[in-house]
């Protein structure tokens, strides 16, 4: 993949030093290890969260336990400032996302209170995948062509969702609507499962979510897939185009979760946990899990690569809000 240059970083809020810790890891870990979510359970980053600590656990040592904790909010950057604040042992990780380390920083940089790439020690790439722009069941609207000529012809703004104001459902829908040429009216939703919700009672036109937590409501027929926003179509979703082929010409947009812990991370042990998860993510059993929830397993990685990648896409999504004009603040 060919790394993009990361864009001046935000003007964020300096967090407080961290606690010395001693060594490099020897006696880690000593005590459970929690895997902090940023999002509601059930979500396409708990589900991953969840299938990785199972297997990732016995790797780190024979006695190792990883428990999840959820601490939804603000498209997980109040799980992800959390993690930043905490001691740098290992104990204390962050499964994070596209949302909380590249679509909040960039939509709303003057309320995330930490640094994406700074303020973190970047240890693995877990897996991800596209989005999928979908519309009720009951829509009338069976191709992107079509959406948008209805939003074109209608007398008042088509409504459309996501999990949250500056996530990167909000940012693909607004750079979707963008490149089709209308102007939607965006409504916030506190987690895919409000937002699919909502979908299944057609109180909203379309949404951009996460393949991982559409893909029950459109096998069961209360949302309807209209196009994936990957380069290549999805295996889940073999029939549904890409965007490019519905005639979004360089649309692409995937999500992403990576594992991460605070800054100043002992590097003895940021290696063992990057071990442990590439390992994990090599087992055929988890890969399969993974890919039928639709994350897609990422290819081995390392804590530099990690770093790097998320530099990049905290520069795609920068320029998407230069594009799209975006303008968000609190509330």
């Amino acid at each position: 993949m060919k790394r993009r240059a990361l864009l001046a970083a935000p003007a964020l809020l300096a967090l407080p030093a961290h606690a010395q810790t001693s060594g490099t890891g020897a006696n880690f870990p000593d005590r459970p290890i929690a895997f902090v979510v940023g999002f509601l359970p059930g979500g396409s980053v708990d589900i991953g969260a969840r299938l990785l600590a199972d297997r990732m656990a016995p790797r780190i040592a024979p006695n190792a336990r990883i428990i999840i904790e959820n601490r939804p909010g603000a498209g997980g950057s109040l799980g992800a400032e959390y993690v930043a604040r905490q001691n740098p042992d290992g104990h204390v990780l962050g499964v994070h996302s596209a949302s909380s380390h590249a679509t909040n920083p960039a939509a709303l940089p003057d309320t995330v209170r930490y640094d994406p790439i700074a303020d973190f020690s970047h240890l693995a790439i877990l897996g991800g995948g596209p989005l999928v722009i979908a519309v009720p069941g009951s829509s009338p609207h069976r191709s992107v062509a079509a959406l948008a000529a209805a939003a074109k012809a209608a007398p008042a703004p088509m409504l459309w969702g996501s999990s949250g104001s500056g996530g990167i459902g909000h940012l693909t829908g607004s750079l979707f609507a963008h490149r089709l040429g209308f102007q939607g009216e965006y409504v916030p939703y506190r987690g895919g499962s409000a937002v699919l919700e909502a979908m299944r009672k057609a109180e909203i036109d379309f949404s951009a979510e996460v393949m991982a937590s559409a893909l029950p409501h459109l096998r069961d027929g209360s949302s309807r897939a209209l196009c994936v926003t990957g380069t290549t179509r999805h295996p889940q979703l073999p029939d549904v185009p890409t965007a490019q082929e519905a005639g979004l010409a360089g649309f692409d947009i995937i999500t992403w979760n990576v594992l991460q812990g605070p800054r100043a991370m002992p590097e003895a042990t940021q290696q063992r946990l990057n071990r442990a998860a590439m390992e994990a993510l090599a087992e055929p059993e988890l890969r399969r899990r993974l890919t039928a929830a639709g994350i897609d397993p990422a290819d081995p990685s390392t804590p530099a690569s990690t770093r790097d990648f998320v530099a990049a896409e905290l520069a795609k999504f920068q320029a998407i809000v230069r594009e799209t004009g975006l303008r968000l603040g609190r509330g």
